[in-house]
């Protein structure tokens, strides 16, 4: 089994925030695939995609804030037994241009509450992680603010596109590995 965790706020006040892309991209997926969420063992909805290899990824988006992702991800791990490199978490990076993806193996959480979570919970820095470019904004906006709106009309198709192309991602994550994912997709796209 693999995990991939999507990183958000849950609640109708947050859907569609910059903060939400994880949970965005978790959301084209299952709706790719024709799943549906249900809650499960750990705080997080879940949807089990059953690849035709026999293989089974489980797709979450925890159901704690933001800052306390990490609970639910170290809970979904320990629960079903899945090792740090079946994992793989899909977030906001405000240090990266819209719509621009990066994938890594390992790092700091570069001053992500979610990513500092999860690392307290998971005892590590070294999983996979896929981060989507929010923009930082005006540089005299409060970065709380920035991250918990919405994105403005005119950003709207980069960061679509930017979702359809990490949902790319993690499959090619599913089926190919880590090392295909970040040959391919870490690439500078034009306009990104």
């Amino acid at each position: 089994m693999k995990i991939v965790v999507g990183l958000g706020n849950p609640g109708e006040q947050y859907r569609d925030t910059r903060h939400n892309v994880g949970f965005d991209v978790i959301d084209r997926l299952a709706a790719d695939h024709t799943l549906s969420f249900e809650v499960g063992p750990a705080r997080a909805l879940q949807a089990k995609w059953r690849l035709a290899i026999g293989d089974t990824v489980l797709l979450a988006k925890p159901l704690t804030f933001m800052n306390l992702s990490g609970e639910a991800a170290g809970s979904l791990c320990r629960y079903y037994k899945v090792a740090l490199e079946d994992l793989l978490v899909v977030c906001d990076d405000v240090n990266l241009p819209l719509g621009r993806l990066r994938v890594r193996a390992t790092g700091s959480e570069g001053g992500h509450n979610g990513l500092k979570s999860m690392a307290q919970h998971l005892g590590t820095i070294d999983y996979a992680r896929l981060r989507i470019g929010v923009g930082r904004g005006e540089i005299r906006r409060d970065l709380a603010d920035h991250v918990l709106a919405r994105f403005a009309p005119d950003e709207r198709p980069g960061i679509d596109d930017a979702v359809a192309r990490a949902a790319s991602a993690v499959e090619t994550w599913v089926v190919d590995g880590l090392a295909k994912v970040m040959n391919t997709f870490n690439r500078v796209e034009e306009g990104t």
